[in-house]
């Protein structure tokens, strides 16, 4: 069994289930990435994993234990960090004071951490008396991803890391997460620049209505003429 195994989700908004039993997997130190077109429930998928959406049928385990009905703050305490695609960083406090939000839940001695961060993320570490809305776009995510780190988590979960970047610091951000990931770390990755996430993906599931429609190693889809075809334009 997998380190996390999120089975058979059903659940949405409202009376219509968005997720309709995809099933999503993630080992210790593996980077396992979901695409798929819009719409495809690629984010409803993490919220979903991390509680911000209860399931209709399904069900989430991380390292054996069943967090399906956990609310998100208990599943952060039990190994989850979850980075949203917008509002991620606290803009009006310095990038120091974000990463310390980040270990809200610690009550032991997180300087550690921090330089593991700061080492991790060098600018930030320039920048740290900085307030984080002054920061561009690719150093916001930086100090989200950092401020997720904080907590020390067993899983790490990123809904489009990448949003609005350019390519050099996508590169540099998908550097990171291998970094990361090679401490040990179960890295879930929602993307929508699916040719590169694949790239770095240990194993990757393309969605599609909700449901699982490829489910491969990242470079086994890479290969996939009809994945090609139809989700990565050719």
């Amino acid at each position: 069994m997998s380190f996390l195994v999120a089975r058979d989700m059903r659940g949405g908004y409202g009376a219509e289930d968005i997720l309709q039993g995809c099933t999503v997997e993630a080992d210790r130190g593996e980077i396992a990435v979901i695409v798929g077109p819009n719409g495809a429930g690629k984010s409803t998928a993490m919220k979903a994993i991390f509680g911000m959406l209860r399931l209709r049928a399904g069900s989430i385990t991380l390292d054996g234990a069943d967090l399906t009905r956990m609310k998100p703050t208990d599943r952060v305490r039990n190994g989850m960090s979850f980075v949203p695609q917008v509002k991620n960083v606290f803009p009006s406090m310095t990038v120091e004071e974000n990463l310390e939000m980040g270990a809200f839940i610690r009550r032991d001695d997180f300087s550690g951490t921090m330089d593991e961060v700061y080492s991790l993320f060098p600018v930030l570490a320039e920048k740290r008396r900085q307030p984080a809305g002054e920061l561009s776009g690719g150093q916001r995510q930086q100090v989200a991803v950092g401020r997720a780190l904080m907590t020390k988590p067993s899983l790490l979960m990123l809904d489009e890391p990448t949003a609005g970047v350019s390519p050099i610091v996508m590169d540099e951000l998908f550097d990171r997460i291998i970094d990361v990931a090679r401490t040990g770390i179960a890295i879930l990755m929602v993307e929508q620049n699916a040719k590169q996430a694949l790239e770095i993906a240990t194993r990757g599931y393309v969605l599609q209505h909700g449901r699982n429609a490829h489910t491969d190693t990242g470079e086994a889809l890479l290969a996939d003429p009809d994945v090609r075809r139809t989700f990565l334009g050719g």
